[in-house]
């Protein structure tokens, strides 16, 4: 897959606002300041197509963009500690809604490769197993690691989430490693939906 010509569509802040895609959608989650920017980023070529912040707990709706063969929901991060228990609550609704629906294709799950998965992250497979949502482990920032330390990580974040060592990869914005493998999983997921439309 080559992707040319990434663009924002638009965010939604509840229900009403989802995007109905008329094409594979493939969803971002992961903790707050995890690299969920940073990783659409890389995908897209574009350093600022979606908007990366020092500060944790900046995405705060679903951001929808239109990656031409499909349709890229960056999901608000989860487990920031400094926002009231109100708002944690608006984005658990918020993630609670948007995977109740029936349009989602794939799930990209961050976690960072330097630490051990949090609860809220081991909290987040759990519910992908639950529901049956087809998912890949993107353990980022592997480039903050010594190369010979990454493949032991990557089975550390695999035997955690209790995915194969083939689910999780390692990816880092700084040196585009990891980016040929997940261009590989959106090539399966689009002809994956592709193939099922045509046996309807």
């Amino acid at each position: 897959m080559i992707i040319r010509d990434a663009k924002f569509i638009t965010s939604a802040a509840d229900r009403k606002g989802f995007v109905r895609p008329d094409k594979p959608m493939v969803a971002v989650c992961g903790k707050s300041n995890v690299g969920k920017s940073s990783f659409i980023n890389m995908l897209a070529n574009r350093n600022k197509l979606a908007r990366t912040s020092a500060e944790p707990g900046r995405t705060r709706l679903v951001n929808y963009f239109d990656f031409g063969e499909f349709i890229l929901a960056d999901l608000p991060g989860y487990g920031f500690a400094r926002v009231s228990k109100a708002e944690k609550e608006k984005w658990a609704q918020l993630l609670d809604d948007f995977f109740a629906q029936d349009t989602i294709s794939h799930v990209f799950a961050l976690a960072d490769i330097r630490h051990d998965p949090t609860a809220d992250d081991l909290l987040m497979i759990q519910f992908l197993y639950t529901v049956r949502l087809p998912f890949t482990v993107i353990a980022t920032k592997a480039d903050k690691l010594a190369k010979t330390r990454v493949k032991d990580a990557v089975r550390r974040v695999a035997a955690a989430f209790r995915t194969g060592e083939g689910n999780v990869i390692a990816v880092s914005n700084e040196t585009k490693r990891g980016k040929d493998e997940v261009l590989g999983v959106l090539d399966s997921v689009v002809a994956g939906v592709q193939s099922a439309e045509e046996e309807i």
